[in-house]
């Protein structure tokens, strides 16, 4: 680059970040180069002059949040925090000595072992807030994230103190905006009056099959304004006053959050592709390369260059503002941890991932009862009786708190709401798919959360639950109805394959407890779980409770599988009966039957097959015997998956079909889902095993 040419340190910088993604993506012959091309500036001006954030302390706790919800356009982050020199931490929140995205890594974009993987992760590169890539997912989470600013404000900053004053800064894309789970947490944002949320919508008018106006011809500013959004608009994204402007009337709007609409070129200077699809997923080619670079007045041959002033400037400016923020935070912060102790030590307790001691003394436990109770009540008591005592749960249900019991009842508890943000009760309203998104902004933010909605519409939320299993992040979902015995509500609400479809899903821990206790002991292991999603699955219908004095304790739960029954007289099994859920007490009924039939029977309680993997291969053995080839399952819900536990020899008695409008009693009677018809499928595998 020659000094008689030499652009601004401006559009040097942001040159930079252009053409280290066109150079990425060649490399990679994969990705998406356009949008980077094109919100170069947007991404430049906010992270240069206005981001609260220190790139030595990425996990600071007062730093603004940045979230790129259109992550195919992941380079324009990789670049943004390889400029800003942003340190890598270690899992435990330290930092390694390394950048977060060396120039190395850069080069090696999409490649196995890189920190630049196709779409941003957040447990993979420091900087980035949430994994990101499935469109409207990471605005959702940015409203989560906006919520818990909101609620960690109200709960612990104090007069002289505002420790957690920051905002959230989400760019999206058309794709965002089309996508359902976006209107529904724009919705909810709008409703919560959340001033600290910032979404830049990339208007550029391209999407992979054309120009929007194939599918999307309504007015997003109008749409947003009847959301009760404050909207703005930049007529160029190379134009930095109006970026200025509009980031400044975010900064002074101070009763609804605000979405800035800024028209871009996607592959702004490309001569044949700018506007084009040919610049949404895949790369421009050499020669469209080197004649973007000259038109940018870069070196046409040059690739990944970085030049030091564009660091310099870009990093400067960066570090030297957010270091002097942090540092007087870090001032504030050992104050308030002088004269507010309590809040200081909830604060790291929640930042530790930690529990206060004896948070789990209140759990509620339950004397043999034949008429029993749902586990939705008895799981609603046991989440009471711990968020009691840890302050920082918080959660709410998609409009049906009345029906999974998930309801804060506690004094002090209240509800979230634009006027008190301090409350623990989130209403969500009829919204799955934002609800599992923001529940997974929260966790993000240090929360322990929750959503709740009946388990047949759980597939509104798997995009978000697949998330939160990929970034290993405690949220929890709980699902009430789990099956046909929803009963006269039909098949339309009788979840069948949802078992199965939830447990297919990689890191995530389901778990269906069989009684009242074991309701309460899913509640202590999933606080004790900090690294990956819960699916708590709970009944509508009322299960008996066990007498604990004669069957084994509840507490093997958090093994995912316990011998629960065994034959008398300490004979080794010959035949083990395994269930989970409302089945569980069918079980035990056979049990009783085969036993004074003389079947020296087993029956294995299995609220969580995730938990029981867990376990060494003795304790495994230990519970189901390899030797014993007669096993019997059943389970109200698809046989999938089961096969591996009752093996080549035994059965599975579940439903493999469509559930049916009746009372429950009746459907199961006519499903087979009863005690006499286990023992007969019992006897049959018995007849037959080797």
């Amino acid at each position: 680059m020659t000094d008689t040419n030499r652009p601004s340190i401006e559009t040097l910088t942001i040159n930079t970040i252009r053409t280290l993604a066109m150079d990425a993506v060649q490399a990679a012959n994969s990705g998406h180069p356009g949008t980077p091309m094109a919100l170069a500036p947007v991404a430049y001006r906010l992270w240069q002059k206005r981001l609260r954030f220190d790139p030595d302390a990425p996990n600071w706790a007062a730093r603004d949040r940045f979230v790129l919800s259109c992550g195919h356009a992941s380079m324009l982050l990789y670049a943004i925090l390889h400029l800003a020199q942003v340190k890598q931490l270690d899992e435990a929140g330290e930092p390694t000595g390394e950048l977060a995205v060396p120039l190395e890594h850069i080069k090696n974009f999409r490649q196995w072992g890189s920190r630049c993987p196709g779409h941003p992760e957040r447990h993979l590169t420091s900087g980035v807030e949430t994994t990101t890539g499935p469109l409207g997912q990471g605005v959702a989470n940015a409203v989560g994230m906006a919520i818990a600013q909101r609620w960690l404000s109200a709960r612990l900053d104090r007069p002289g103190y505002r420790l957690f004053d920051y905002n959230t800064y989400a760019l999206c894309s058309d794709g965002d905006l089309m996508e359902g789970v976006a209107s529904e947490a724009a919705s909810l944002a709008g409703h919560l009056r959340l001033s600290n949320l910032c979404w830049i919508y990339d208007d550029n008018h391209i999407t992979i099959d054309g120009d929007t106006s194939l599918t999307f011809s309504e007015n997003v500013a109008q749409r947003f304004q009847s959301y009760g959004w404050h909207v703005t608009r930049v007529s160029d994204a190379n134009d930095l006053q109006q970026l200025d402007a509009a980031f400044e009337a975010f900064d002074q709007t101070d009763d609804r959050p605000t979405l800035i609409i800024v028209r871009s070129h996607i592959a702004w200077g490309a001569p044949t592709k700018q506007d084009t699809p040919a610049a949404h997923g895949a790369p421009l080619g050499e020669d469209e390369i080197r004649r973007t670079k000259a038109f940018y007045g870069w070196p046409e041959d040059a690739k990944f260059l970085v030049p030091p002033e564009a660091v310099e400037h870009f990093h400067g400016a960066l570090a030297q503002r957010g270091g002097k923020l942090r540092e007087q935070w870090q001032q504030q912060w050992e104050a308030f941890q002088r004269e507010y102790p309590e809040e200081a030590g909830m604060w790291q307790m929640m930042s530790r991932g930690e529990l206060p001691d004896g948070w789990d003394a209140d759990l509620p436990e339950y004397g043999a009862d034949e008429k029993g109770d749902a586990t939705r009540n008895t799981g609603g008591k046991a989440l009471n009786a711990v968020a009691a005592r840890i302050p920082w749960i918080i959660g709410g249900s998609a409009d049906l708190a009345a029906s999974t019991k998930t309801t804060l009842k506690f004094e002090g508890a209240g509800d979230f709401s634009a006027d008190n943000p301090a409350g623990r009760n989130l209403h969500f309203g009829i919204r799955e798919h934002a609800m599992a998104a923001i529940v997974n902004g929260l966790s993000l933010s240090g929360l322990r959360a929750y959503g709740s909605t009946f388990l047949v519409f759980s597939d509104y939320c798997r995009p978000s639950i697949r998330l939160a299993a990929l970034m290993e992040i405690p949220s929890t979902f709980v699902f009430t109805h789990d099956s046909i015995g929803v009963g006269e509500d039909g098949p339309t609400h009788q979840p069948v394959e949802h078992l199965a479809s939830l447990r297919a899903i990689p890191r995530l821990v389901v778990i269906r407890p069989g009684d009242a206790n074991e309701a309460s002991q899913a509640w202590r292991a999933i606080m004790q779980i900090d690294d990956r999603p819960v699916a708590l699955v709970l009944t509508r219908q009322k299960l008996p409770t066990l007498d604990r004095k004669k069957f084994a304790p509840a507490d093997g739960l958090h093994k995912g599988a316990y011998v629960l029954a065994d034959a008398p007289n300490g004979k080794p099994p010959a035949l083990i009966l395994l269930a989970s859920g409302s089945e569980l007490s069918l079980a035990v009924e056979a049990w009783q039957t085969l036993c004074q039939q003389g079947v020296a029977a087993r029956v294995v309680s299995m609220p969580s097959w995730e938990l029981f993997e867990q376990q060494d291969d003795a304790y495994r053995a230990e519970v189901l015997p390899g030797e014993v080839t007669a096993r019997v399952a059943i389970e109200a819900g698809v046989d999938q998956g089961w096969e591996k536990y009752v093996g080549s020899h035994g059965r599975v008695v579940g439903v493999n079909r469509f559930g049916a409008s009746a009372p429950y009693n009746v459907i199961y009677e006519h499903y087979g889902l009863t005690a006499d018809n286990l023992v007969r499928v019992c006897q049959e595998v018995l007849g037959s095993a080797p």
